[in-house]
């Protein structure tokens, strides 16, 4: 292969890992996002904001009650996916990242999300699961971005290939009932990944991965958004549906209006 030996190391950790976290790649539209976040949840509050940022994200805890937390993550969604420039930000600080791993002609996923996730609270955990196993193609590569230092408990787990494999061999015996049965089977195997503020991690989807109950002190907010190449198989999320191109070249675009010359 032709890539540079930079390019060749990302590749490799990526395909050994199942992941990668960088630095992200600009700096800049990070703290634009993370300004715009402020200001939607001092919106959402109905109070203006006086704590740094990483107080009032770490600790937002203390000012919404639990019952309210999915109507006010919501909320915050429906905010952040209704300017312009979020999406563009949000590829900013993992473009050169999806360029080595996925290629230069990029589907991105329409639609940010969010997760918000309180310290010893219950009802925001997501259960171990891989996307491919609900129909997302096995070419998608989830970029997920943290707005606070997310580390233990408070970060999301994942699954490595090799013990991804062995799972795959024995599902069937280790399936169990529930996807808490699932869990404890693969516990002793799955890496909860640290990931500050400031870094970016990108994952492979196709591994099974989840979160647990949070029991650090701070609350987690994480973003996560799904990049695959515009000419790669789809699964059931399709073009225009789920994803939009974002990045397509000139001959691409060139070759997609090419029509034969009529013979009659």
């Amino acid at each position: 292969m032709f890539l540079s030996d930079s390019e060749q190391a990302l590749s490799t950790e990526y395909l050994s890992q199942g992941y990668v976290v960088r630095p992200v790649a600009d700096a800049d539209a990070l703290q634009w996002m993370r300004t715009q976040f402020i200001r939607l949840v001092s919106d959402a509050l109905g109070t203006p904001l006086s704590d740094s940022p990483e107080d009032v994200l770490n600790h937002i805890h203390r000012q919404v009650p639990v019952a309210q937390l999915n109507t006010f993550r919501l909320k915050i969604i429906r905010g952040f996916n209704a300017v312009d420039e979020f999406r563009s930000m949000y590829f900013r600080v993992a473009r050169p990242y999806l360029e080595t791993l996925v290629g230069n002609e990029l589907a991105m996923q329409l639609r940010v999300n969010l997760s918000i996730q309180f310290p010893n609270d219950d009802s925001s955990l997501l259960p171990v699961h891989a996307d491919t196993w609900s129909g997302d193609s096995p070419y998608e590569v989830v970029v997920w971005l943290p707005l606070v230092d997310c580390y233990g408990t408070k970060a999301m787990y994942l699954l490595p290939p090799k013990a991804s494999g062995e799972l795959k061999q024995q599902f069937a015996n280790r399936a169990g009932n529930s996807s808490e049965d699932l869990y404890q089977s693969i516990q002793q195997d799955v890496k909860f990944l640290e990931v500050r503020y400031g870094e970016v991690l990108l994952f492979d989807q196709g591994l099974p991965h989840g979160n647990r109950i949070n029991d650090e002190t701070e609350t987690r907010w994480s973003m996560n958004c799904r990049f695959k190449g515009v000419f790669t198989p789809y699964g059931d999320k399709k073009i225009g549906e789920f994803f939009e191109p974002i990045t397509l070249r000139a001959a691409s675009r060139a070759g997609m209006a090419y029509r034969l010359p009529d013979p009659s």
